[in-house]
């Protein structure tokens, strides 16, 4: 969007933006997959093309189904999107805050542009934090819903903002998770964990040739240039304590 929410400009991409970061992964000479290629990868060895990357996005916001699919199919990129099922279900409610979002019934119209669906939960809340009972509705729930609406089975997962622990882990695999993404501000590789994926976040300020560097395999100016798998740092682990403690005063927080 060229004026988003204030709430989401951060992580909001221009128009022409979008359309140039996507000529520089062509230009790059990688092999975009879906999630689900590098998943059959990681757990059974599955050859993938040379050079892949993986092209996610979450939520389902409104410009997903139309001028985004588009502009990926375009040139045949295919990518993976994250549905988070009680901001795009009408009568339900989520902890996004307003935004223009697509319907679930449009979930339909993505396969046709090469664009696989996982789910995102229910209502986007902070994983981590939440008790079992509602973790499992969070998890389960999106995944029947968005199944109902496409017809076959959803096997893959984004932990909302990637606030994940090793109980929220455990618990995607027992929802029938196949796979499932976290942040991590990090490159992937082959040896990345099947429960937490590492991406990278696009942010507006993100250039052309940021986007080149991470197809290179190498970091943004600015950034770390890490690879996963590694361990949680103390800052995450004090941040989870933190916000556990929070959530148990306050109630389920949105995950942002």
């Amino acid at each position: 969007m060229d004026d988003p929410p204030a709430w989401i400009a951060e992580f909001t991409v221009r128009p022409r933006d979008f359309a140039a970061h996507l000529d520089a992964v062509v230009a790059s000479g990688r092999s975009p997959v879906p999630v689900s290629a590098l998943v059959r990868h990681l757990t059974h060895r599955a050859p993938l093309p040379p050079r892949p990357t993986v092209l996610t996005f979450d939520d389902g916001f409104a410009d997903l189904p139309g001028p985004t699919a588009e502009a990926l199919a375009a040139r045949a990129l295919p990518a993976t999107a994250y549905l988070t099922t009680g901001a795009i279900t009408p009568g339900l409610t989520s902890l996004l805050p307003p935004a223009p979002m697509m319907t679930l019934k449009q979930a339909g119209l993505l396969g046709a542009y090469g664009v696989e669906v996982g789910a995102h939960t229910v209502t986007h809340p902070q994983l981590d934090t939440l008790r079992a009972p509602a973790l499992h509705r969070e998890l389960y729930d999106s995944k029947r819903a968005l199944e109902d609406v496409l017809g076959h089975a959803v096997a893959h997962l984004a932990y909302p903002h990637g606030y994940n622990s090793g109980a929220v882990r455990r618990a995607a695999a027992r929802a029938g998770y196949s796979s499932a993404v976290a942040v991590r501000h990090a490159l992937s590789s082959d040896r990345d964990e099947t429960y937490r994926i590492a991406r990278l976040i696009v942010r507006r300020t993100h250039t052309v040739a940021d986007v080149a560097s991470w197809m290179a395999g190498e970091a943004a100016e600015g950034e770390r240039g890490r690879v996963a798998p590694f361990p949680d740092s103390l800052p995450t682990l004090g941040w989870r304590l933190y916000r556990g403690a929070r959530a148990r005063v306050r109630g389920p927080e949105f995950a942002g």
